[in-house]
Order: structure tokens, then sequence, then C-alpha cells
């Protein structure tokens, strides 16, 4: 691809990041809008925790028809129907807010959960191609990857902002307005421009009477499950952030909100910081590491007594730029962010390795199994529940941060060499 081509799909390239920040913009309104869903519906905490584990239900269900929805109708016509699915669950979800029904909300959430898996689905292989390929689309990738991280962090700032001291679903609504403003602004320039489609790559055929498949080998199921185990781990260290802010600690909302945007945000650092060490350390080393200090943090944030108090820096009601005084088990749990950041990719790498042909069945399998990230925040909710305490939740994390660690040094050995790939 020309330089002069590459100018030529400068605004479809602007378009397709701002998908990528939207796909984390939208599934993060499921942590702010549990403290919503509590104080507006009077929830239990397992109940708050219901939008996220209904957006990423989605991913269960349309996981591996994304993938085959992509081959059938491509890139643009695939990113055209994510962004209506993506409007109309937002869309639900305001709706909600103007009837005051829970399950109203529910669904607005499922669907937007479609949405996003469908962009996932999308997104990467779109902005590699816009680039022209090479180092050129994977510093898209990036720059698409960091404007995730970005959005990730100013979304539960905003929501608490907006909610104030009133958590309801109709306060919240500017920040639904945004995200529907941006999903027709893409749509009609994605319709209008046109893009290339990328090259879908011709896989090796696999004989019907192949008696293997991805799930023939056991370090792949046992990545599967720290996939699944990942994703719910960095979705509930956050979500349990606000809530434990804001019901126990009685911080403010938009300071709580601010608490939980610092994890994403150190999340973005710690992404930064593995794409430059990445090529110089193992995914296995990797994922040890970060496991390992990722238990400690958390084993210490519910170990040391809540009268140990730091400063924090954090967004004032007024989002003016200030100081919190917290527990320090409240900073080391958005500590974790930099342990979470690295994770997802060293976990697909362990778990592919040595797959060859099966690799890309194995993708599929693992964009489903994005579902952890709304099953364990309810776990999370249940054990809040039972055990009176939000901080006591958060041994479901130490045991999701035990597991990886297994699979780091044991799990993700290649057993199954024997294999013909």
């Amino acid at each position: 691809m020309t330089t002069q081509q590459n100018k030529n799909y400068a605004l479809p390239i602007v378009m397709m990041i701002i998908l990528f920040g939207m796909i984390s913009f939208v599934t993060g309104l499921g942590g702010p809008f549990a403290k919503v869903l509590k104080e507006q519906f009077d929830a239990p905490n397992w109940m708050s925790q219901l939008g996220t584990f209904c957006n990423f239900l989605a991913y269960a269900f349309m996981g591996i028809p994304a993938g085959i929805l992509l081959k059938k109708i491509g890139y643009k016509k695939t990113a055209l129907a994510a962004i209506v699915v993506g409007f109309v669950g937002v869309g639900i979800q305001f709706f909600a807010g103007q009837v005051e029904e829970f399950f109203v909300y529910l669904i607005g959430a499922f669907v937007a959960g479609f949405s996003m898996c469908m962009l996932n689905t999308v997104v990467n292989p779109m902005l590699n191609t816009l680039g022209g390929g090479g180092n050129k689309g994977n510093q898209l990738i990036q720059i698409g990857g960091s404007f995730n991280s970005l959005n990730a962090t100013i979304v539960p700032v905003l929501v608490g902002y907006l909610v104030g001291a009133n958590a309801t679903i109709d306060n919240a609504s500017p920040a639904l307005f945004i995200a529907m403003g941006l999903f027709a602004l893409v749509f009609f320039v994605l319709l209008a421009v046109n893009i290339p489609e990328p090259g879908i790559e011709a896989e090796a055929k696999v004989e019907k009477t192949d008696k293997y498949s991805a799930v023939s080998f056991r370090h792949f199921i046992l990545g599967a499950i720290g996939i699944f185990i990942y994703v719910g781990v960095e979705v509930g260290i956050p979500n349990f952030l606000i809530l434990l802010g804001t019901e126990s600690l009685k911080i403010n909302a938009t300071v709580a909100g601010s608490i939980a945007g610092t994890y994403w945000f150190l999340m973005l650092i710690g992404r930064l910081v593995g794409g430059v060490i990445g090529g110089k350390v193992s995914s296995k080393t990797m994922l040890t590491t970060v496991s390992s200090a990722g238990m400690l943090l958390v084993l210490l944030a519910i170990s040391l007594p809540a009268g140990i108090k730091v400063n924090m820096p954090v967004f004032l009601s007024d989002i003016s730029f200030g100081f919190a005084e917290v527990p320090i088990g409240v900073l080391l749990l958005v500590l974790c962010g930099l342990c979470t950041s690295i994770m997802w990719g060293g976990i697909f790498n362990l778990a592919v390795e040595g797959l060859g042909k099966y690799t890309k069945m194995a993708s599929g399998i693992f964009m489903a199994l994005v579902v952890g990230g709304g099953i364990l925040p309810l776990l999370q909710g249940v054990v809040a529940d039972m055990g009176g305490s939000y901080i006591a939740s958060y041994w479901v994390v130490f045991a999701g941060l035990a597991y990886l660690l297994f699979y780091a040094l044991i799990g993700s050995k290649n057993v199954n060499k024997d294999i013909p790939v």
C-alpha cells in the first residue's frame, strides 16, 4: 500500500480507533453502573453485577458466530452491523432509565455485548490493513489499544461525576448519549468511504476424519480456562473498588470512579511497558511474575488493617485534581492494574503454542470464553453478600490469580506434541 493510499484512509483509520475505544467505553459502563443498579433498584451486590454479566454473556453466544459472519459479509459490513447493534443496545439502557426497569437495562447490556464481541473481531485486522500491514499496521493497533485503555480510565470518572450523590440511570444518561452519538458518527463515515477488505488467510483444511482439534491439547484447554478467569479478574477488581469506596468507605462517587479509573490507567502503562519488553522476556516468565505479584498485592489488601491510610491522587467531585485518603488496601488493589495489563497476551501465546492448523479454531473459542468477565464478578458479589464485606470478595480474585500462576508454571506445558499440526 502506498503512502498516498495511507493518506486516503486517514479518516476511516480515525473512526476505527474510535471504535477500538468504544469497546472499552461501553463495556466499562458496567463497573460504575453497578453502583447505579444497587441504589436505584435496591439490588444486592450480586445483582449489581448483572449488567456486566449480561454484557460478557453475549460473548459466549457471539464469539464463534462473529467469525463466521466476518467470512460471509466481510469486515466493513460486519463493523456497520456491530455499530447498529451497539447503538440499539445503549439506547435500550437509556430507555431503562426512563421506565425505571431493571430487566430492561439488562437486555440493553446483553445487546450491547453482542456489538462489543463483533467489534473485537473486526477492529484489529481492519486497522492492520488500513495501515498497510507490517510495522505501520501494528503501530495503528497499538494506538487503538492505547485509546481503548484511555477510555476505560475515563468512563468510571465520568459516570461518577454525572451521578454524584444520586445514582440513577437517568443521571448517567449523558454518558449513554456520548456512546450513541459516536456510534452514529462512525456508522455514516464508514458507510461513505471505501475500505479494503483484509484478505482472510486460507487456513489448512482439516480432514473430516481428523480425530484431533484444538481441545485435544491439554495446555490449550487449561489456557482457555485461564482466559475465562483472567477476564473475570481484570473486570472484578475495579468493579468492586467502586462499591468498596462508595458503600464501605463512604467516598464521593466521583472520587471512587477516579480510583477505579486509575486501575485502568495503570493497565495502559503496563501494556506500554509490556510492548517494550515483550520481545525480550518469555510469556511464561511474564505471566509467572505478574500472577505472583498480583497474588501478593491482593493478599496484602485483604489482610492489612483498614486503619492504615495513604494519600492517593484522584479527581475530586468538582473534577479538580487532588488527593484522597484511602486505606492502603485500596491502593494495593489499584496497583493490580500493572499486573493484569499483560496477562491476556501471555495466556494466549502459551495456549496456542504448538497448535499449528488448529490455532484459528482456538482463537474463536477464546473469544467465547471472554464471558468469564461477567461470571467472576457475579461470584464476587455472592461472596460479598455472604461475607458481609466487599474486601472479602477479593478472595475470588486471589483464587483466580493462583490458577494463572499454576498455568504459567505447570499447565502451559505442551504434553501433546505427538499430535500432527
